[in-house]
C-alpha cells in the first residue's frame, strides 16, 4: 500500500495493466518521452519500450481512429486526448466506428480501446481546456463513459476499463490530479464499472455527484451534519449505464434529491438522473429535485472560473431549499 495522487494511481495502473497484458498499448500526443501533457505516462515508454508507449500526431481524430483499428484488431489500445476541449474531432470515431462494432457485427468483434480525457476545470486553463461535455458521450449508444473521484477509484475503474471488451471513455478531473493522496494498493484488483458508490450513509437527503465535484458535495455533506441534516452522498463514478437502481433506492429512502455537476445546466447528465426520479420515484420525492450545476456559457477565463463552478455554498443552498419541503 502506497500513498498516491491520482495522477500517480492512473499511471500505476496503467504500468499495472501493462504488465499483465502485453496487448495493452499507449497512444497520444507526447504520451512517451515527455510523459504526457500532466505526466501521466511519465517514464512508462522507458519501462515498455516505444513499440508499446506511442507518441502520435497532433491529430485528435487519427488518434482515436488508430485506437478503434488497433482495438478490433486484437489490442487493447489507451489512447490519450490532452484536454477534453480537443476531443470534439474524435467523436466521428466514437460514435460512427467504436460504439458500433459490436452492433455491426452481431458481436462477432468488439472495441476494447480506452479513450482518457482529463476534464473539466480549477487550474485556471485557457478556452477549450477546461470542458465538461460528459452529457454528449453519454448520449452515445455503446459507449461508457466513466469518472472517478478519488486516486484509489482511478487505478480501480480504469484497470476495470482497460479490461472490458467494450470501449470506455474514461474522464479524469485533472483538478484532483494532485489535490490530495490517499492509500491504494497496487494488487491489480479492479473496482466494478457501472456501479455507484455510497460515499455516506444519510436519512434526509440525497446528494449525487462525480468526478471532481465530490470534493465539494463532501464538504457540503459535513456542514449539513452540523446543522442536522443528514445527507447521504452517491458518487456515480459511472455515468454511461449508470447505477439508476441505487440512485433511486436512496432517494426512496430521504425522499430529497440534489444533483451536483460542473457541465452547464441545459441537458446536462443531472437532467437525466432528475427525469430517471420524475419517472419512477415521483411518490417518494418530498420536494423537487435541484440541480446545482455549470451555467450555460461556455466555461470562462481564470477570474470568473471560480464563479462558475458550483461551489459548497451553492450546494448549501441547493440542499437547504429541499429541506424546506415536509
Amino acid at each position: 500500500m502506497t500513498e498516491m495522487t491520482m495522477i500517480e494511481a492512473i499511471r500505476t495502473a496503467l504500468a499495472r495493466a501493462m504488465d499483465d497484458d502485453p496487448d495493452v498499448i499507449l497512444m497520444g500526443e507526447d504520451v512517451g518521452i515527455d510523459g504526457g501533457v500532466f505526466r501521466a505516462t511519465d517514464g512508462l515508454i522507458q519501462r515498455f519500450g516505444a513499440s508499446r508507449v506511442r507518441d502520435t500526431p497532433l491529430s485528435e481524430t487519427a488518434i482515436a481512429g488508430v485506437a478503434v483499428g488497433a482495438a478490433v484488431q486484437g489490442l487493447r489500445p489507451v489512447a490519450e486526448i490532452q484536454f477534453m476541449g480537443f476531443l470534439y474531432p474524435a467523436i466521428d470515431q466514437l460514435v460512427n466506428h467504436a460504439a458500433r462494432f459490436r452492433n455491426r457485427t452481431r458481436g462477432r468483434l468488439t472495441c476494447p480501446m480506452v479513450l482518457r480525457a482529463p476534464y473539466g476545470g480549477g487550474i485556471g486553463a485557457p478556452e477549450h481546456h477546461s470542458e465538461s461535455m460528459e452529457a454528449m458521450l453519454a448520449h452515445i449508444p455503446g459507449l461508457r463513459v466513466v469518472s472517478p473521484s478519488s486516486p484509489a477509484k482511478a487505478y480501480g475503474l480504469l484497470l476495470a476499463a482497460i479490461r472490458d471488451p467494450d470501449p470506455v471513455v474514461f474522464l479524469e478531473p485533472k483538478r484532483l490530479y494532485r489535490a490530495g493522496s490517499e492509500t491504494v494498493t497496487d494488487d491489480g484488483a479492479a473496482l466494478p464499472l457501472d456501479t455507484a458508490f455510497r460515499l455516506r450513509e444519510g436519512a434526509d437527503l440525497t446528494i449525487v455527484g462525480w468526478g471532481a465535484m465530490l470534493s465539494e458535495v463532501n464538504e457540503a455533506a459535513d456542514q449539513l451534519a452540523g446543522e442536522g441534516i443528514s445527507a447521504e452522498v452517491i458518487d456515480l463514478a459511472t455515468l454511461k449505464p449508470y447505477d439508476r437502481a441505487m440512485v433511486r433506492a436512496s432517494v426512496e429512502k430521504t425522499g430529497r434529491c440534489v444533483i451536483v455537476h460542473e457541465a452547464p445546466l441545459t441537458a446536462g447528465f443531472g437532467a437525466e438522473i432528475a427525469a430517471d426520479l420524475a419517472e419512477h420515484s415521483l411518490t417518494s420525492l418530498l420536494a423537487p429535485v435541484h440541480r446545482v450545476t455549470g451555467y450555460d456559457t461556455v466555461m470562462p477565463y481564470p477570474r470568473l472560473e471560480a464563479h462558475y463552478m458550483p461551489s459548497t455554498e451553492r450546494i448549501l443552498k441547493a440542499a437547504r431549499a429541499v429541506m424546506e419541503f415536509q
